[in-house]
């Protein structure tokens, strides 16, 4: 059994982690607020520009850009893997990197990978993997995520999508549901899928409301071609405004299990402490009442 310096000196160490885990989870919730804040902001934007693309590429072709036509035969994918900086944050990471690593074996066997990675995480494990990095963008996931990065990266997406160094592009990212659940999501970006389809789905959703038919000028092709690669920059920064939110999220609520358990660690060192203690006293009290009948006999 251990003594009671040992026992006392375990409670102490607990209730300094127990300290340490609080107040970091403090800092990702105040995080968390921004991040959130930023995300919802966001919104109304991004709807509304799919709403407008979607009204005008109804009145253009299937092949109007050449972001909009598949390749034959598909060679070469490339996966625009985000995910965070820092670790802590439970199994946050983990299950972004199954997600690619089954997406992988199951879609794109046989065919040439290469690894765009958002954040330190994603990036050391596609080190070890046998796919290239074609780029890495660091210290941008769980920050202040800027629209630049996203459409500087996007840019070079598109034009090796347009080169024909890669024939399709791949989102995966952290969808931000609430605050008790983030899903590890797969989305095309390159070829961009029909916008018909997705004007079809507006256009049936119930609450979607009045949607007003957009008058082009010059022409419905010429707004395409300067429209569809904005639409790309605006799927990744909504991509890194999901998975910086969600990653705040999933640290916060890691720190509070970390945290709880440090309570449920303590209270069952203080049970051992308080037994420990008393098996001492009920020691020294058969000692004294054995050395008091010896001397008494």
């Amino acid at each position: 059994m251990a003594t009671l310096k040992e026992v006392q000196s375990k409670i102490v160490s607990v209730k300094k982690t127990k300290q340490i885990t609080s107040a970091m989870k403090m800092v990702a919730t105040s995080r968390l607020r921004g991040a959130q804040n930023n995300m919802e902001a966001f919104k109304p934007y991004a709807g509304k520009f799919a709403e407008v693309l979607g009204s005008i590429a109804g009145k253009s072709g299937g092949d109007a850009s050449p972001l909009l036509v598949p390749r034959e035969e598909v060679k070469k994918v490339a996966l625009v893997l985000c995910t965070s900086d820092r670790g802590l944050c439970g199994g946050f990471n983990t299950n972004l990197i199954t997600k690619a690593e089954k997406i992988i074996k199951s879609e794109f066997e046989g065919k040439d990978v290469s690894f765009t990675c958002f954040g330190k995480r994603g990036r050391d494990w596609a080190k070890k993997q046998p796919q290239p990095i074609e780029d890495e963008f660091l210290d941008v996931v769980g920050g202040n995520v800027e629209f630049s990065v996203a459409s500087y990266s996007g840019q070079k997406l598109i034009d090796s999508f347009l080169e024909g160094t890669v024939d399709e592009v791949y989102l995966i990212y952290s969808d931000f549901v609430n605050m008790a659940k983030q899903v590890a999501t797969v989305k095309q970006i390159l070829p961009i899928p029909s916008l018909e389809d997705v004007q079809k789905e507006k256009e049936e959703d119930k609450d979607a409301g009045f949607l007003p038919e957009h008058i082009c000028e010059p022409s419905s092709d010429a707004l395409l071609g300067q429209m569809l690669p904005k639409n790309i920059f605006i799927q990744i920064y909504d991509a890194l405004l999901q998975t910086s939110t969600s990653e705040h999220a999933a640290r916060m609520r890691a720190m509070d299990n970390a945290t709880k358990a440090c309570e449920d660690i303590v209270g069952e060192l203080q049970t051992i402490y308080n037994k420990t203690r008393q098996a001492g006293i009920t020691a020294d009290l058969m000692d004294i009442v054995g050395g008091a009948e010896a001397l008494n006999g």
